[in-house]
């Protein structure tokens, strides 16, 4: 083995990779962007607090240390409201609350019975989403907890405070039926976004959007047609999706109006998005990085693979102003729990995005060369 040559080789692939950009930056910016998105998720998973709306319809000393014990806690926070028994499921609907616990009217009472009555119980109410499997059950593990320190410390062992588990939305739901409509969302926003920036920078590159200077074809009519077959492949790849997660999941799929509207309208977002990035980018491979700086940190932060309430603070408060995250929120709503409501403002949201975006897009897109 000739030394001379293995070195002479190496200098020529070491420049070759110092002149491409796009593997530059996948190979020294991606590990670190990768690092930082999942140590700022993951790091802060025992820090984390989980919102626990409280009714307490009994309003005394016990009642209040019960909450107080909760809220002491390492993992959830108290939000205590006061509604009427008869409002109950319908506050929940309408605020869309995920976790709720009901303190009953005679909860002090029926503790201190239990001098002279053996068999009196009471059970606290626990509401659940139970969409929300992963963060409901770390949740219902602490009230299980809290109440059997209180069992021990006032009866020596004995269950005179039970919890009693209330599922808020009809029928059985596991993390597939959370994890489908993120998979949709995402293909969705790859698509689009990718699709936009390849055509952009090849025709850009090639020469063929100065050409289409000298045809009949006026710039709305070829943006048009490029977002028609967007819009094509997004309908393909969210079919394939369905039609696999009820073959192999044995999913119940609502094809709805509203689930049409946000395919739609999230298929307009994200074009939107992938024009203004070609916009802005002289080849092929500076898209492709590009790309990967919008949709890589949106396909992590915006609920697609597990619930916000799993990451800080900050990053939840990040993961709401993603145009992913309201287009997931908005296919599972409207596609698996059939909360309309909830579905309609999602939708709303994802339609003032591509309305934004997909205007800016077409704004901004030239056929001349810079």
């Amino acid at each position: 083995m000739r030394l001379e040559i293995v070195t002479a080789i190496f200098k020529s692939d070491f420049k070759s990779f110092l002149r491409n950009k796009g593997t530059l930056f996948w190979t020294l910016a991606f590990p670190i962007m990768l690092i930082l998105i999942f140590g700022a998720i993951f790091s802060g998973v025992g820090e984390s607090k989980y919102e626990l709306t409280v009714v307490d319809y009994d309003n005394t000393d016990m009642s209040k240390l019960f909450i107080n014990i909760l809220d002491n806690t390492s993992i959830i926070k108290t939000k205590l409201v006061n509604i009427q028994e008869e409002e109950l499921l319908s506050y929940i609907k309408d605020n869309n609350i995920k976790r709720l616990i009901v303190i009953p009217e005679g909860f002090q009472q029926t503790i201190y019975q239990m001098s002279f009555n053996k068999n009196a119980t009471t059970n606290i109410s626990f509401y659940f989403d139970q969409s929300e499997q992963q963060t409901n059950s770390i949740v219902r593990s602490v009230i299980s907890s809290v109440v059997i320190n209180l069992n021990m410390n006032i009866t020596g062992g004995k269950e005179i405070i039970k919890v009693k588990d209330i599922e808020t939305i009809s029928g059985e739901f596991t993390y597939i039926d959370f994890f489908l409509p993120g998979m949709i969302g995402l293909t969705i926003m790859q698509t689009c976004i990718y699709g936009s920036i390849e055509s952009n920078t090849k025709f850009k590159k090639y020469g063929i959007l100065r050409k289409l200077l000298t045809t009949p074809i006026t710039r709305s009519e070829w943006i048009f047609s490029k977002m028609l077959f967007q819009l094509f492949l997004s309908f393909v790849s969210s079919i394939v999706i369905i039609i696999v997660g009820v073959l192999a999941f044995g999913l119940n799929v609502h094809i709805t109006i509203l689930m049409i509207i946000i395919i739609i309208a999230s298929s307009f977002l994200f074009t939107g998005i992938g024009m203004l990035i070609g916009r802005f980018v002289k080849d092929e491979e500076s898209a492709g990085m590009a790309g990967g700086v919008i949709s890589f940190p949106m396909m992590f932060l915006a609920g697609t693979f597990f619930p916000l309430e799993q990451m800080p603070g900050f990053l939840q408060t990040i993961a709401q102003i993603l145009p992913l995250y309201y287009v997931n929120e908005g296919l599972r709503n409207a596609m698996i729990y059939l909360k309309t409501d909830a579905a309609i403002f999602h939708s709303a949201i994802v339609l003032i995005f591509a309305s934004v975006f997909f205007i800016a897009g077409l704004l901004l897109t030239k056929w001349r060369e810079d």
